[in-house]
């Protein structure tokens, strides 16, 4: 499992690093974002949501749980930082939303990975220096995302479906 790091130093860089890993979702693929209070999870969320066609706003779900945006691919996000045991998870039917039309992003992931379904991609995102400043870090986990490990590493350099300038 190898991880590929990128430095961001705008919102609008992190969006765009965003925009080209959706290049290279598909049907049923899951996204765990990580990473602390305000680091840009639901920011990335949007990056990622334009890339795929969603035209409507992309929101945090804290207190929604779940939000589901029409686009090229539906897009299931969730946020799974209010639930208190596990068996919450499965009452949100994740297993239903992971499916053949969708890929679903879910924030704070990580809490619940023993939950999951299937493979996944785990994006971490770490406040860096500046107040923009992110490091985010993508690894594979379980065999779904293994045979993409190598488009994974041009997401470094700008590389899958450039969204327009390299990461700083």
């Amino acid at each position: 499992m190898n991880t590929t790091v990128v430095h961001t130093g705008s919102a609008g860089t992190t969006q765009a690093v965003a925009a080209r890993l959706a290049t290279l979702v598909g049907p049923g693929d899951l996204i765990v974002l990580c990473g602390d209070l305000g680091a840009g999870k639901t920011t990335f969320t949007q990056g990622f949501g334009e890339a795929l066609g969603v035209t409507s706003p992309v929101t945090s779900p804290t207190f929604t749980l779940a939000n589901r945006y029409e686009g090229a691919l539906i897009v299931n996000h969730l946020d799974v930082y209010r639930l208190a045991h596990i068996a919450e998870v499965e009452d949100l039917g994740l297993a239903e939303l992971v499916d053949d039309r969708a890929v679903t992003l879910i924030e704070w992931g990580d809490a619940i990975a023993g939950a999951l379904p299937g493979g996944y991609l785990e994006v971490r995102i770490r406040l860096g220096d500046g107040t923009d400043d992110r490091t985010l870090e993508f690894r594979a986990v379980g065999a779904e995302w293994r045979d993409r490990e190598a488009a994974l590493a041009g997401l470094a350099d700008g590389g899958p479906g450039d969204a327009g300038g390299a990461p700083c």
